[in-house]
């Protein structure tokens, strides 16, 4: 049902995008320098569940449900442009996602839940989930709906891990960056327009 040479051009095709820059990998980032290794692996998962979340969704039909109703096509845009955009002004406002100054310990339920709704609440990876696993499903070796959970699923892991892993070795920065104040503030203005700018493009987005 899943051969392997596929199989492994799907994780390559993963890996890139996961270690692509966006906002989700740099709540990782942000969370292992100011947090710890444990928020950043948090914060990493939280990111693979909101991908997951995508991957049942679009297996099961609301992403599609998404595409072709205007109403809930219009309210899931939105809503996570809405999100995404408060976060960016968030982060603008308080330029504390990336800190190398000792920071209040935030509760791990509140790391998870900003990571899960950051990546459940924007429906491009959604829309991306439904225009690129279908790609490597193959109906004539089984059941398609097994086939695109079980590759959904692994994209998800990877995301997981692969955030994760960021998190963590950006934990080890922080000494390194601790005199270097200028690269801190850029780094926080640059990942608070790459949260407004994600959100404007969620609410630019079309239906299909």
């Amino acid at each position: 049902m899943f051969p392997m040479d596929v199989f492994l051009t799907y994780t390559l095709a993963c890996v890139f995008l996961v270690i692509s820059p966006g906002p989700d990998n740099l709540l990782a980032i942000g969370r292992g320098l100011s947090q710890g290794k444990m928020a950043a692996t948090v914060s990493g998962f939280s990111s693979g569940a909101g991908i997951l979340f995508h991957v049942m969704a679009a297996t099961f039909g609301l992403t599609l449900l998404i595409q072709t109703s205007t109403l809930a096509f219009y309210v899931v845009k939105f809503v996570g442009a809405g999100y995404l955009i408060w976060l960016g002004i968030k982060v603008l406002r308080s330029k504390s996602l990336f800190s190398v100054e000792k920071a209040k310990k935030q509760p791990l339920s509140t790391i998870f839940t900003t990571g899960f709704l950051s990546a459940a609440l924007n429906p491009k990876p959604g829309m991306f989930v439904l225009a690129f696993v279908p790609q490597f499903v193959n109906p004539e070796l089984g059941s398609v709906t097994v086939q695109m959970v079980v590759y959904g699923v692994w994209f998800a892991l990877l995301t997981a891990v692969g955030f994760a892993l960021m998190g963590v070795f950006s934990s080890h920065l922080t000494k390194w960056l601790t005199n270097r104040p200028r690269i801190v503030n850029g780094l926080n203005i640059s990942a608070g327009v790459t949260f407004v700018t994600s959100g404007l493009a969620v609410a630019m987005m079309k239906q299909r």
